[in-house]
């Protein structure tokens, strides 16, 4: 079996996937990843590619997007050409073509089945676009969207199989595409997560807080509107008044992921700071840290927040459960799949800051009213585990034409400094 696996930050999502296939007897895998990717620990099939160019400055606005997707499929050929040359021909690709890779795959390999990772596609309605009123949707924002999914189009029309983790973000792609599509979450290391009652976090201003106290906890790989960020800096302002002695441990980047910069300060933080009124001594800004200090902070959480547009799910409200944080989350359309029964988390109007912060400080104050969402973290789901991932990615690489695999023939380990908050 000849695989290559494509992503632009490589390993991203695939890691422990890669790490199974790797060690399987007559399983040659590669990877490509952009020059700035982190790699994959003991993995040494990754190939780097580099962009041409950048994109041309006076680019319609609408096109810029497509350019540079094609700036990234072209350097992508160009390195799978050289793979060709070199004597490797994969029987399967499996990529995240959300930047553009794949756009030429079947030029260069026209044989070999083509597998996407469709994590999203874009709507002007129903979904991300437009669902904040203080970010309303411009004319422009909408033809600019339409043009960008001229890419998504394309990725599911050139491939022969595709994958969505939550039956939501399948969803949300054309209805004439989604019999194309499995729904299979990627996974994530529910097998060694779970709470620490020892755990002890030191903040970056030198207080040490345990597991057992308030401790509100909030993470995104940056600090946004998308994931509610804006909300949950003015619900702590309330909570704070409510709740004297409690401390909030915030984690993630202060770049952006989704979405826009604000227009009148270098980062949302910086922007949300200006406009609230917090006690620093209680209120601790971690930045983006290493996978064992963020795991610390989740097992010393007493309550969790976890608040998204209608958009793909995170990891980090999947192993914020999986830790046995109380996850207090927004209600929409991701959360409310995850939470189907109602057993893993407490859901509050994504615009309600009064609500967000009553509910948060109850859940501080009561934990008994929480403990049954302690007792039925998603590490129970095992539909969010790494082994049944793996097992539902073998089954779409045998759909797509892959040999048979064995399932037990190897180890899930932890890969050290793979996993981020998402």
């Amino acid at each position: 079996m000849r695989l290559l696996v494509i992503h632009q930050n490589f390993p991203g999502q695939f890691g422990h996937l890669v790490q199974a296939w790797a060690q399987r007897p007559g399983w040659d895998v590669r990877a490509l990843g952009r020059d700035t990717a982190p790699g994959l620990p003991g993995f040494n099939g990754l190939v780097r590619y580099k962009l041409a160019r950048r994109g041309h400055p006076e680019q319609h606005p609408y096109l810029r997007q497509m350019e540079d997707a094609t700036l990234h499929g072209q350097a992508c050929a160009r390195a799978m050409i050289e793979l060709r040359r070199g004597g490797f021909v994969p029987d399967v690709i499996l990529a995240h073509p959300g930047w553009g890779e794949t756009l030429y795959a079947k030029d260069v390999f026209p044989d070999a089945r083509l597998i996407h990772l469709c994590e999203w596609y874009y709507n002007a309605e129903g979904a991300d676009l437009g669902f904040d009123p203080e970010f309303p949707l411009t004319f422009d924002d909408r033809a600019r969207i339409r043009t960008w999914n001229a890419l998504h189009t394309l990725n599911l029309t050139n491939c022969d199989a595709a994958v969505s983790p939550t039956h939501w973000q399948r969803s949300r792609h054309p209805e004439i595409f989604q019999p194309k599509i499995t729904v299979q979450h990627e996974g994530i290391a529910t097998d060694v997560l779970g709470p620490d009652p020892t755990a002890v976090i030191k903040t970056p201003s030198g207080a040490v807080l345990k597991a057992g106290d308030p401790v509100i906890t909030y993470v995104a790989r940056n600090l946004e509107p998308y994931r509610g960020f804006h909300i949950f800096m003015r619900a702590l302002e309330r909570i704070q008044k409510m709740h004297p002695h409690c401390h909030a441990l915030i984690v993630g980047g202060d770049g952006v992921s989704y979405g826009r910069r604000p227009k009148d300060a270098p980062n949302w933080r910086e922007q949300m700071l200006r406009e609230v009124s917090l006690d620093p001594s209680r209120t601790h800004f971690f930045g983006r840290i290493p996978h064992a200090q963020y795991l610390k902070v989740l097992q010393v959480s007493a309550a969790h927040v976890y608040l998204t547009y209608p958009f793909v799910l995170s990891w980090s409200v999947l192993e914020a459960m999986a830790c046995g944080a109380a996850v207090v989350a927004s209600d929409t359309a991701p959360v409310r799949e995850l939470n189907a029964d109602g057993s893993s988390a407490l859901l509050v109007d994504f615009f309600d800051e009064a609500a967000l912060s009553r509910t948060l400080v109850a859940t501080l104050r009561e934990p008994r009213r929480t403990k049954s969402l302690q007792d039925h973290p998603v590490s129970d789901m095992g539909k969010f585990g790494r082994r049944t991932a793996l097992a539902g990615y073998d089954a779409v690489l045998r759909a797509a034409g892959a040999p048979a695999c064995e399932l037990t023939s190897f180890e899930l380990k932890p890969i050290p400094g793979l996993e981020k908050a998402r």
